[in-house]
């Protein structure tokens, strides 16, 4: 068995300042970074993924033409190519194989929504690399870490959300998050990082 992990969108937008932003967004920044100094070697992949939103249309009715429901339409948030979309200058990226991008001119919340550079689903990357198990970080619990929790379980990979570094919107809706992760066949529990 080879185990993957999973960064979802640790972005400016999604941290302290930006759009769309979640409180310990930082802290999850920096915590993905320590995690990765130790255990990086630990893992057959390392992805990390990132809301790629086309600036010029809604994509798909996600930001909003009006006002927000902060449920299906959102603030204008991670326009590829801008600083929002962009990882947060705390996440040290250098450990990370693969990159995916989603919600290109769509509405995604879950990374096995995007593709690699080269294209690949995150399905058919980790399908290539023979990860059958998954670490799932980043931002946030109660949206696109839990999307891309519960995609994995669908596609047959054991997951694991390390709760000490993801962070959510709002702590009710993340907790009923990881309940239905682990509902769905997942385990919750801390890295063990310093």
């Amino acid at each position: 068995m080879s185990r993957g992990l999973l960064i979802v969108d640790v972005q400016n937008d999604f941290t302290e300042g930006g759009a769309l932003a979640v409180t310990s967004g930082d802290d999850v920044a920096r915590g993905v970074t320590r995690y990765l100094a130790e255990h990086a070697g630990e893992y057959a992949a390392v992805v990390a993924s990132r809301d790629w939103h086309d600036g010029a249309n809604d994509n798909g009715g996600h930001f909003a033409a009006d006002e927000p429901d902060f449920v299906d339409t959102w603030p204008v948030h991670c326009v590829a190519g801008t600083e929002g979309a962009s990882y947060d200058p705390l996440f040290d990226t250098s450990a990370v194989t693969h990159h995916v991008k989603k919600g290109q001119g769509v509405s995604a919340y879950s990374a096995f929504e995007g593709t690699t550079e080269t294209g690949s689903t995150l399905s058919a990357l980790l399908t290539d690399l023979g990860v059958d198990e998954l670490d799932v970080v980043g931002l946030a619990t109660d949206h696109c870490v839990r999307a891309s929790a519960l995609d994995a379980i669908r596609d047959r990979r054991t997951v694991r959300v390390l709760s000490d570094l993801v962070a959510g919107v709002a702590p009710e809706p993340s907790a009923a998050a990881l309940a239905e992760i682990r509902a769905a066949g997942g385990t919750i529990s801390a890295s063990g990082a310093a």
